[in-house]
């Protein structure tokens, strides 16, 4: 059985786990033709909101780099343009999958792939590692990896899938075998004039100032901030509830 040896791996970085409410700050992919790097994509996503100091943290992402960065919407176009018809190879690749799934649905762009795991590889024929993750990995098999930056991780994917492919694809050739990624998931629809006036009510509550083409300064409150102009029915409805939450505390009947 062949072992794909043509596909684009790619990662992203995130503000957060969750895709349903979490946003992507970066991505990187790399074109590989017979094995090899071909051509490369990366670029910083704006999130519209604040990035999380345990982000800022972990990957040494700031607000600064992303601020002046294209919105997903204006950069998704090229990089599904990029990323063509190949398959995909990360390292839980599900995981950065429904990230840009998510993005394509709410653009009413179709993003159906196949997928190859390089970490449900490592589960299956290293079992006697104590750790499957990638920086692990990289260590193990000496590959230079900047961890946590998407165009890192993205080579550092495909360069373990090399190894992984030429150690075990003899061995059990339909491990490497693209698999259909499936992630199901509703277009985002924007907050409502409704949910906008009350934000803006609360907003001012707190004698807070808010331009609706710039950030909001709620990270007092919310421990982010967030892009009004950009912000989802179901992001102002968390909003609000927060803002309400803290606004009883604060004033109790």
């Amino acid at each position: 059985m062949k072992i794909p040896m043509n596909y684009v791996a790619f990662d992203i970085e995130t503000t957060g786990l969750n895709p349903k409410y979490d946003k992507i700050i970066e991505i990187g992919a790399v074109r590989v033709r017979d094995g090899e790097t071909a051509e490369t994509f990366s670029t910083f996503v704006n999130p519209a909101k604040s990035l999380p100091e345990r982000i800022v943290e972990l990957t040494g992402i700031r607000d600064a780099d992303v601020a002046h960065a294209p919105y997903i919407d204006e950069i998704l176009d090229a990089f599904l343009e990029f990323a063509g018809d190949d398959v995909l190879v990360g390292h839980n690749i599900l995981f950065d999958y429904s990230f840009v799934k998510k993005a394509a649905v709410n653009q009413k762009r179709a993003f159906e792939k196949l997928g190859i795991d390089t970490l449900r590889i490592a589960k299956r024929f290293l079992n006697d590692l104590e750790s499957r993750q990638l920086g692990f990995l990289c260590d193990h098999y000496q590959i230079a990896l900047d961890a946590h930056r998407a165009l890192n991780d993205a080579i550092a994917a495909h360069e373990l899938y090399r190894i992984l492919a030429r150690e075990y694809g003899d061995v059990e050739g339909d491990t490497f075998q693209p698999k259909p990624l499936v992630y199901t998931v509703k277009k985002e629809n924007p907050a409502t004039p409704r949910q906008l006036e009350l934000l803006q009510k609360l907003i001012g509550q707190y004698q807070l100032q808010c331009d609706g083409l710039v950030l909001c300064p709620i990270a007092a409150i919310t421990d982010e901030a967030v892009d009004l102009e950009r912000i989802t029915k179901n992001e102002a409805s968390r909003l609000i509830d927060r803002l309400l939450a803290n606004f009883r505390r604060s004033y109790p009947s």
